[in-house]
C-alpha cells in the first residue's frame, strides 16, 4: 500500500470514529475533571496524564513534518508554527500551571488521548509539508493567499479566547483552597465552556488557512469531544449551583 492510500484510509477511519465518539461521550461522560469516578481501570496523576496524551501532538507533528519534502517552505513553516503556539502550551505549560494536578485521571483516559494525537498529527502534518503541494491546489504564494490570512486571523482568535479562559479558571481559586465556584469574565457571560470554544475556533481557523481534509476532520473530531463535554459540564455547574447564570449556553454562545 502507498502512503498516499494509507493516509486516505486513515483519514476516512478517523471521520467514522469521530461519529461513533460523539455519540458515545452524550452517553458516557469522560470520566476526568470533575466527572472522575471509580470503575475506570488504574489511574495515574492528572498533570502525567495530561503531558501523555497531548505530548505526542507537539512531538509527533514535528517529527512527521520534518519527514515532508516541503517542510522549509514558508506556507508549512507558518503552520508548523500555529500548530505548536497551541501544542506546547498544551502540552508542556498547562499540565503544570493548571490547580489539582494530584488529582487522578484514569490511565485508558490517558491512552486513547495519545493514540487520537499520534493519528491526528500524522495526518495533519504530512498534509503540511508533502502533501498539500500535491495537486491539492497549494502553490509557493499559498502563505499570501486570503484563506490563509483569513485561517490564521481566525486561529489566533480562537487562541487568545482559549488562554483567556483557562487563565479565568486557573485562578478562580485562592492559593491552597479546594473546591469548585462559578467563573465569570471574558465570553464566560455566555457560555459554560469558552475554553471549548475557542478551541474550535483555533482549528476552523487552522483547517482554512491549511486548506485540508486532514484539518477538516481533526474539527469535526474537536467538536465530536468538546461538545458532549462542554454540555456535561453546563449541566453539572446547573445541577452544583443554584444561582449559575440561567443565560448561559454550554459552548456556542445564544445557539447551544
Amino acid at each position: 500500500m502507498s502512503e498516499a492510500a494509507f493516509f486516505h484510509d486513515l483519514l476516512y477511519a478517523m471521520l467514522a470514529l469521530s461519529a461513533v465518539t460523539f455519540v458515545a461521550l452524550f452517553v458516557i461522560t469522560a470520566p476526568y475533571g470533575r466527572h472522575t469516578r471509580a470503575g475506570w481501570g488504574p489511574t495515574i496523576p492528572s498533570t502525567f496524564g495530561w503531558l501523555l496524551m497531548e505530548a505526542p501532538a507537539s512531538l509527533g507533528f514535528a517529527a512527521f513534518y520534518l519527514a515532508g519534502e516541503h517542510r522549509a517552505e514558508a506556507a508549512p513553516l507558518a503552520l508548523l508554527a500555529m500548530w505548536q503556539l497551541h501544542y506546547v502550551n498544551r502540552a508542556f505549560v498547562y499540565p503544570f500551571r493548571r490547580r489539582g494536578g494530584d488529582k487522578p485521571m484514569p490511565l485508558a483516559v490517558a491512552l486513547m488521548g495519545f493514540a487520537f494525537n499520534i493519528a491526528n498529527s500524522y495526518l495533519n502534518a504530512r498534509w503540511v509539508s508533502h502533501f498539500a503541494f500535491h495537486g491539492h491546489g497549494w502553490s509557493a504564494g499559498w502563505l499570501a493567499s486570503p484563506r490563509f490570512i483569513a485561517g490564521a486571523a481566525l486561529f489566533l482568535t480562537g487562541f487568545v479566547i482559549n488562554q483567556h479562559a483557562d487563565e479565568v479558571l486557573r485562578t478562580l481559586r485562592a492559593p491552597g483552597e479546594r473546591g469548585y465556584k462559578i467563573p465569570h469574565g471574558g465570553l464566560y457571560r455566555f457560555v459554560s465552556a469558552p475554553n471549548y470554544f475557542g478551541e474550535l475556533v483555533e482549528w476552523s481557523g487552522f483547517a482554512l488557512a491549511a486548506w485540508s481534509p486532514a484539518a477538516l476532520v481533526f474539527v469535526v473530531w474537536t467538536a465530536a469531544n468538546l461538545a458532549p463535554r462542554a454540555w456535561a459540564n453546563h449541566r453539572w455547574y446547573r445541577r452544583t449551583f443554584a444561582d449559575y447564570p440561567t443565560g448561559r449556553r454550554a459552548l456556542v454562545p445564544f445557539l447551544f
